[in-house]
């Protein structure tokens, strides 16, 4: 019966990380529409509820620390315990980095974009949560492989449109378009909100990284 109860919790630890995800996800989607519309409301509520996504990965941590202690797990269970919890964290920061992104967009007043199309770049890190994510949920080595694979182009994407936002400040300053003060500051937005999409690409990879860990004992993504 105890054996019971203890497979009961960690299913239930695997399906509190993935809810994380989910609504994670879901904030991140929301700021996103704030690069775009500068919702000054849709921000300040993004920016509001990042302390339930803390206080969710509070409640995880303890959850796991509960199974450390209580149960003293092994092999398996023991790299999933650590696994989840070391994946919370990733997620913790891409609720952070998505509080980032809507302050962007708020003070950005829906003009953010400047000589670079963010929006893919947004929309590639989210598709590779979400995937590294559902590779947890299955326990898909090989999707998790695939998904870090990714993180490359999205580097190179990051790049080049840090070099285009770059590039279009010169091109405006020549034209005397806006004062030096205002395009310093409207391509220092650009350039944190592309810095910012990047390392939840990053936080994605770590993610895969745990997967991989805690699937088949590999830790070739961790190093």
């Amino acid at each position: 019966m105890a054996r019971n109860s203890y497979q009961t919790q960690l299913a239930d630890l695997r399906g509190e990380v993935t809810a994380m995800a989910d609504t994670t996800r879901s904030r991140y989607d929301r700021s996103l529409a704030v690069l775009d519309s500068g919702d000054a409301e849709a921000a300040d509520w993004i920016i509001e509820q990042d302390e339930d996504i803390n206080q969710w990965y509070l409640d995880i941590e303890s959850d796991c620390i509960e199974l450390l202690a209580l149960q003293q797990p092994v092999a398996s269970d023991l790299r999933f315990i650590a696994s989840s919890f070391k994946i919370v964290t990733d997620l913790e920061r891409v609720g952070d980095l998505a509080t980032n992104l809507a302050r962007y967009g708020r003070e950005a007043a829906g003009e953010l974009v400047v000589g670079a199309d963010i929006g893919p770049l947004g929309d590639t890190a989210g598709e590779m949560v979400s995937d590294a994510m559902e590779a947890y949920a299955t326990d898909n080595a090989e999707l998790a492989r695939q998904v870090a694979a990714r993180d490359d182009d999205l580097d190179a994407d990051c790049r080049a449109a840090s070099e285009q936002v770059v590039r279009h400040l010169m091109m405006t300053q020549q034209e005397g378009d806006r004062s030096v003060d205002t395009a310093v500051d409207d391509v220092s937005r650009a350039l944190l909100t592309i810095r910012d999409i990047e390392r939840i690409g990053d936080h994605a990879v770590n993610i895969c990284a745990r997967t991989l860990y805690m699937v088949e004992n590999d830790d070739e993504l961790i190093y």
